[in-house]
């Protein structure tokens, strides 16, 4: 690997998925989305698609297998889902596309958005799009952050004022014309594990190079994003996962 890439594969190098969610958790959200044999599945700002290979491992094989298509923009994180999907004999199955979420017209019959509201211009602007995503009968799973507490104006420059409360979000969910299925949150060993797992690829990866020219920029970064999370908006910001059906 070229160093100019080594930082790159460090970033999400220990995280399984780029949401706060433990293996316990996915497999209930897995299990409420029902995914049947058959089935098409969609994952709208999919990163590498761990959620969308293991809705698809679900399905059936043969002639009435499930199939899948991740749509994202990352290259790297696009090469690493195809990566996983061969490792799992799934790469027949699963096609990993290079595409902003927002250009995608084709609809499935199980569709994945989790954490990729902002490709739509937001939760609100996400819930309305994703309604002629859906197709009849299917069901949608749309993670998104939500504020659990009322932000500091340091939070709300970091993500932004269309981030809604959790009854807001509800709400809105209901306005697009979805019912919900299903809701859950992350708790706060989840977001703990998600935010470590963010930074110790490169923790890891500062230890091994203290002496290299770019290790001063991310030891900054580092520690400046440790001192949001824990000063700003951990127990500030949660993440809600929605199963919703139209």
């Amino acid at each position: 690997m070229a160093p100019a890439d080594d930082l790159a594969a460090a970033r999400y190098a220990h995280m399984r998925w780029n949401a706060p969610l433990s293996e316990e958790h996915a497999a209930l959200l897995l299990d409420r989305l029902a995914t049947p044999a058959g089935a098409r599945v969609l994952d709208l700002g999919c990163g590498w698609g761990e959620l969308l290979l293991r809705a698809v491992a679900t399905g059936g094989a043969g002639t009435s297998s499930t199939t899948g298509t991740g749509v994202d923009t990352n290259d790297t994180d696009l090469a690493r889902g195809r990566a996983l999907a061969a490792e799992r004999s799934l790469d027949t199955r699963v096609t990993f596309v290079d595409r902003n979420a927002s250009a995608w017209t084709e609809p499935a019959d199980r569709v994945l958005c989790v954490g990729a509201s902002h490709a739509f211009g937001g939760s609100a602007a996400a819930l309305d799009a994703l309604t002629g995503l859906v197709s009849p009968s299917g069901r949608l799973l749309f993670g998104d952050g939500f504020w659990e507490r009322p932000p500091t104006p340091e939070a709300t420059e970091i993500f932004g004022d269309q981030t809604m409360t959790l009854a807001d979000l509800v709400e809105q969910a209901r306005a697009s014309g979805w019912r919900v299925l299903h809701l859950s949150t992350a708790d706060q060993r989840e977001w703990d594990d998600f935010e470590a797992t963010w930074r110790a690829g490169r923790q890891e990866w500062l230890l091994a190079h203290p002496d290299d020219p770019r290790a001063a920029d991310v030891r900054d970064e580092l520690d400046t994003q440790l001192r949001q999370y824990v000063g700003v908006y951990r127990g500030v910001l949660g993440f809600a996962y929605l199963v919703l059906g139209h």
